[in-house]
This record gives C-alpha cells, structure tokens and sequence, in this order.
C-alpha cells in the first residue's frame, strides 16, 4: 500500500520560508509524478506544483511561481517544497499527492493524482 507522508510545516512570519518534505513509501518512487496542493479554511484544494518522473517538467500555479520551488530526490524517495516569501494568503493544509502519469493539460486536476499524504498545516502570520 502506498503512503505519502508529510513534514515540515509550521508557523512562520509573512516574508519568510519553510521547506516542505514528501516521502512515500510501499511504492517505487520514481515510477510517479509527484504534487502539491493546499487547502485553505473555507476553500477548495487548490493545486500548487507538480513534477513529472524525472524531474524534466515542472509546473507551478500563477499564485506561487517564482516564490516556491518543487523538487524531487529519487534517491531519497522524497519530493520537496521550498517555498519563499511567504504570505498570509499562503496559509493552508499542503498535501503532497502521486500520479502514475503528469498530463500536461491535467496536471492540476486533483483527479488525477492517485495517492495522497495527510497534509501538513502551513501559517502565516502577518
């Protein structure tokens, strides 16, 4: 059974980072693509980032492009969020999430991820 499992969340002053961390185990890690959601109180789940197997395409929502970065270690079966310059409007519940295929016109569609971690809670205070 695979398993996605979360760390590295927290409470940080807005204009600060935090890196966010994704390990699975009970698969072969670089047989998914990997991504990262977030749901704020209130709100839907909201896609942030994905990359692809190999780490050769990457995706980010317009929200967080050029503040957070998705990277992955097969290695280490780990994928990462660093996310910088943070804003309160950042703060939600990060899931990280893991499909057998990147779509590049669906790559942001919840659907189609396959697994899902439990989510680490994200604040961010002004």
């Amino acid at each position: 059974q695979v398993q996605l499992v979360e760390s590295g969340g927290g409470l940080v002053q807005a204009g600060g980072s935090l890196s966010l961390s994704c390990a699975i185990s009970g698969g072969t890690f670089s047989m998914y693509a990997m991504g990262w959601f977030r749901q704020a109180p209130g709100k839907e789940r909201e896609f942030v980032a994905a990359i692809n197997q190999s780490g050769g395409r990457i995706y980010y929502s317009t929200t967080v492009k050029g503040r957070f970065t998705i990277s992955r270690d097969n290695a280490k079966i780990t994928v990462y969020l660093q996310m910088n310059r943070l804003n309160p409007e950042d703060t939600a519940v990060y899931y990280c999430a893991a499909s057998f295929w990147l779509d590049g016109s669906r790559y942001y569609k919840d659907g189609e991820y396959h697994y899902w971690g439990q989510g680490t809670q994200v604040t961010v205070s002004s």
